[in-house]
């Protein structure tokens, strides 16, 4: 079911740029079908949206003796600069074994490691950050979303605390959309929650 609640407006002011990122890099991954949908609802609302592949961004597992001999890694230098030049981030989080996954935990810890002219947390500092997951269980990843919205909190983050938890995968999504209208408006009030915070912050450093 297409999500018919918003309308796309072309005289619609920029409502900000989020990046999102997919916490599983596996080919045809449920979550990555959950971060499109929820993209092209934060779209309709005014807000630019880039997508990146953590596979485009190869990152060792982070180890201090490897940051002390070698630095941080120049694919962990471009994700901080591309979370620091964004306004928000939109993270679709799998769960396994009821946690994050290791790939984007990884990319975590690196990015917030500390570079010339940019402090180790800075980029995650008051950013609005809108965390959905789905699974093809019962529970929807929310063991997985509440372990990352732990960490991202601890780092300083502004987690929206709608988080969008979809269980049922095979049933619940589609490349149409969200095929329960319940679902349709949970995902709908969660990005409205994502647009407000962004105003805000935007019109802070007004």
């Amino acid at each position: 079911m297409k999500n018919e609640m918003l309308e796309q407006r072309s005289d619609r002011p920029l409502a900000g740029n989020v990046l999102a990122i997919c916490g599983s890099v596996r080919r045809g991954s449920w979550n990555a079908l959950l971060l499109r949908i929820m993209s092209d609802l934060l779209r309709i609302q005014g807000v630019a949206v880039q997508t990146i592949s953590l596979r485009d961004y190869a990152l060792p597992f982070y180890d201090g003796d490897l940051e002390a001999e070698e630095g941080v890694p120049g694919a962990a230098i471009e994700l901080r600069q591309l979370i620091d030049q964004h306004d928000g981030l939109l993270i679709a989080c799998p769960e396994y074994n009821g946690s994050v996954t290791p790939i984007l935990k990884n990319m975590i810890d690196w990015c917030s490691r500390p570079t010339e002219g940019l402090g180790g947390l800075a980029p995650f500092q008051l950013k609005p950050v809108l965390i959905v997951g789905t699974s093809i269980g019962p529970f929807g990843a929310l063991r997985a979303i509440g372990h990352l919205r732990a960490i991202l909190s601890k780092m300083g983050a502004m987690v929206i605390p709608e988080d969008l938890a979809v269980p049922n995968a095979p049933s619940a999504l589609s490349e149409e959309g969200f095929s329960d209208q319940n679902l349709s408006i949970a995902a709908t009030r969660s990005s409205a929650m994502m647009v407000t915070q962004l105003g805000r912050i935007r019109e802070a450093r007004a």
